[in-house]
């Protein structure tokens, strides 16, 4: 007597085991079903990125000074705060500058805001051109900034504000025809392992104001 082996596999199967195209099986409302799926992941992928744009592009204009292209306050002690972690943990060096400009209420008072914002947006260009990517620079308020200069020492800061003063110095702000003269006061301060971000704040902030103290009152 003859048994006759009965294949149980679908058709689908059979055929891709024969070397025959599993699309070419199916019947133009499966093709079309498929299709019709393929396109809604697509259109889902892209809505995804779309999101994730949107979110990163969001988190970015959070940290953002609202006038300047440089990290607000918040965004700033965040990162310091990264780098007293760092030194905490590998014992690299990293320093902090506290940086106010000279006369700046003299500069509004004589120029307008207008200039004042010119003022500010230029600083924070020379400070931004003149330090290294690993560096961070941000505006703690008002006329005042701060930089970050990972691996350096308080020497090192000390020698960086000195660069920096020689750059301003070097361009001055153009108003209205007008050559506005800018010059700013620092406190450096190298960071430890024992530091929270708001101390190092004071701390650098309480060596630009020493510095001050030893020039001539502009405001």
């Amino acid at each position: 007597m003859t048994i006759e082996r009965i294949d149980r596999r679908s058709p689908t199967r059979r055929a891709v085991r024969g070397g025959t195209d599993p699309e070419a099986e199916m019947t133009p409302r499966v093709r079309a079903m498929v299709a019709a799926l393929s396109g809604e992941v697509e259109m889902l992928r892209r809505d995804l990125q779309a999101a994730r744009d949107r979110l990163e592009l969001a988190e970015r204009a959070a940290d953002q000074d609202h006038l300047l292209p440089i990290l607000n306050r918040r965004a700033f002690v965040r990162a310091l705060g990264w780098h007293i972690a760092g030194v905490a943990r590998y014992g690299t060096p990293a320093s902090l500058l506290y940086c106010d400009l000279d006369g700046f209420k003299r500069i509004n008072d004589a120029y307008g805001h207008a200039a004042g914002d010119a003022v500010l947006a230029h600083f924070a260009k020379i400070l931004s051109a003149n330090v290294r990517d690993s560096d961070i620079v941000g505006r703690i308020g008002g006329d005042e900034f701060g930089v970050v200069l990972a691996h350096a020492t308080l020497a090192q800061a000390t020698k960086k504000a000195t660069v920096l003063t020689d750059a301003l110095t070097a361009e001055a702000v153009e108003w209205n025809g007008t050559r506005v003269a800018v010059s700013f006061s620092f406190g450096a301060f190298e960071l430890s392992a024992s530091d929270s971000a708001e101390t190092a704040l004071m701390r650098a902030d309480e060596a630009m104001y020493a510095q001050k103290r030893g020039r001539p009152a502009t405001d």
